[in-house]
């Protein structure tokens, strides 16, 4: 797995501190973990985006699009969701479908990444729980997240392509197959028509 640095909370190594530090320093390891779909693609480390960039874009677009489109859902949820739904990558790792992981060990592998993370709060059940609705996609705002994590992929892959990077096309049509929200398929044509300008 490709990351910038080796994470942070190896500087906490054999200190006690309170959780949340501890847990600051374990979700910092985001800002280092590549994208690791983008690199091997031929993005360059210099260019590529880590997972908490990523994190952030689906958050800001939750966020945006919801409020626009989408009133009748848990704002609150949609961004505890659209913040958390990548912490399993930190001691996992960004597994890609390349990586040949089956999709029941992935869970298993994040579920027990966000667990070991997120346990240390006094909350951490609850997001845990949030973490597990988005997994399972069954709620309106898991449906909702997990569309907008896909649909960045396909914002991001349109900036990579006008940097040339990439030929984004594989992407887009990932996409197109994962959403069913028709203000979200709007957005991808537009995203489509000005690739093609």
């Amino acid at each position: 797995m490709q990351t910038k640095d080796s994470s942070p909370i190896n500087f906490l190594k054999n200190i006690t501190t309170l959780p949340i530090i501890e847990v600051y320093f374990e979700f910092n390891h985001l800002k280092q973990l590549y994208r690791q779909g983008w690199l091997k693609r031929g993005v360059p480390e210099s260019r590529c985006e880590s997972v908490a960039e990523h994190s952030f874009a689906v958050a800001l677009l939750s966020l945006f699009l919801a409020d626009i489109y989408y009133l009748e859902l848990d704002l609150f949820k949609v961004i505890k969701m659209a913040l958390i739904h990548d912490i399993g990558e930190i001691y996992t790792g960004d597994l890609i479908p390349a990586d040949n992981v089956a999709s029941y060990k992935k869970y298993q592998l994040e579920k027990k990444s966000i667990s070991r993370v997120l346990g240390k709060l006094p909350k951490g059940l609850d997001y845990i729980s949030i973490w597990e609705e988005f997994e399972e996609g069954e709620s309106q705002e898991a449906q909702f997240v997990r569309q907008i994590d896909r649909l960045e992929m396909a914002f991001q892959a349109g900036i990579y392509e006008n940097q040339n990077f990439i030929d984004p096309s594989e992407f887009f049509e990932t996409v197109k197959q994962n959403l069913t929200l028709p203000e979200l398929k709007d957005i991808l044509k537009e995203l489509e028509t000005l690739r093609l300008s």
